[in-house]
C-alpha cells in the first residue's frame, strides 16, 4: 500500500536517504519544522513502511569482494514447500547481497559477491548448483559499475 509524502515528508525521506546520520535537529532545521513535529512524521514514515531502516553502504572491493555476479536461477517446479526450501536456502548464503522472483525464462536473481573468481567457482559447484530444485543456473559478471544502490529511489521534492 502507498502511503501519501506532502512536500514536507519528500523532504525528509530524500535528506534520510542521502544522509542517514542526520540528526532530527538538523531533519527540522532543513524542513522548517521544530524537533518534535519533524520527529513524529520521521516515526510516522518509518512505522508506515516508508522508511525501512538505516544502513551503512560498504565498499566490497575494501572488504575484499572483487567480483560482483548476476546469477540467473532456473528451477525445476514451484510448489509452495519447494519455494520455500529454495527461499531459505539461498537466504542463509551470505554472499548473496540481493535475491529477486523474476519474471521471464529464468526464476531468480541473486546478486552474489565473492573475493576473486575462484571463490565464484567454488560457491557455485559447492552452493548454488546444490539449492533444492535447481535446473540451470547462467553468471553475469559485472565489469563494471555505473551506479550502484548509492543514491537510491527518486524522490521528487515538488
Amino acid at each position: 500500500m502507498q502511503t501519501e509524502l506532502d512536500r514536507i515528508d519528500r523532504q525528509l525521506v530524500h535528506a534520510l536517504q542521502d544522509d542517514a546520520r542526520l540528526t532530527s535537529g538538523e531533519l527540522a532545521q532543513m524542513a522548517h519544522l521544530s524537533q518534535s513535529p519533524c520527529w513524529r512524521r520521521v516515526k510516522r514514515l518509518e512505522d508506515d513502511g516508508v522508511i525501512r531502516g538505516y544502513h551503512a553502504v560498504l565498499n566490497r572491493r575494501a572488504l575484499g569482494f572483487g567480483v560482483l555476479a548476476f546469477v540467473m536461477v532456473g528451477i525445476d517446479h514451484q510448489t509452495e514447500v519447494s519455494s520455500v526450501a529454495f527461499e531459505e536456502a539461498v537466504c542463509a548464503i551470505p554472499e548473496v547481497v540481493m535475491f529477486h522472483g523474476i519474471s521471464g525464462p529464468e526464476d531468480f536473481l541473486l546478486v552474489v559477491v565473492a573475493r576473486d573468481l575462484d571463490a565464484y567457482s567454488e560457491l557455485l559447484q559447492r552452493r548454488l548448483h546444490r539449492l533444492p530444485g535447481v535446473r540451470h543456473v547462467r553468471t553475469h559478471f559485472s565489469l563494471q559499475e555505473f551506479k550502484g544502490q548509492v543514491g537510491g529511489l527518486p524522490v521528487p521534492l515538488g
